[in-house]
């Protein structure tokens, strides 16, 4: 997946929290998240950019828990971000590579 689709399928998934993001898709939109957030600040001030930033937090969170399914995780590891030490898990788990998707324990509906 390329940086467009990335960002087109992000923003269209907007606060989808089922299914499955691929290793690509979600840092090519995180990536996307840090440059309008970082631009938003330089162009028109860091309220500016707080707001943007809050605009942004639900589809980095929905796109963080697609990516976590798709490493056979539930999308709830997140919560890992408030602590500091589960940021090293949190990370390693989001650059991990995909598992075949298991029907038994799908996340689908969590």
């Amino acid at each position: 997946m390329n940086f467009g689709t990335a960002i087109s399928t992000c923003l269209s998934k907007y606060a989808n929290f089922t299914g499955r993001a691929t290793r690509s898709e979600y840092w090519w939109f995180y990536l996307f998240v840090v440059l309008v957030t970082w631009g938003a600040s330089l162009v028109a001030g860091e309220t500016f950019s707080t707001i943007v930033s809050l605009a942004f937090t639900l589809p980095v969170f929905a796109v963080g828990a697609r990516r976590l399914h798709d490493t056979g995780r539930s999308g709830w590891w997140q919560l890992l971000i408030l602590t500091i030490i589960g940021l090293i898990p949190l990370v390693i788990w989001l650059a991990s590579d995909s598992k075949k998707e298991d029907p038994e324990h799908s996340f689908a509906n969590s």
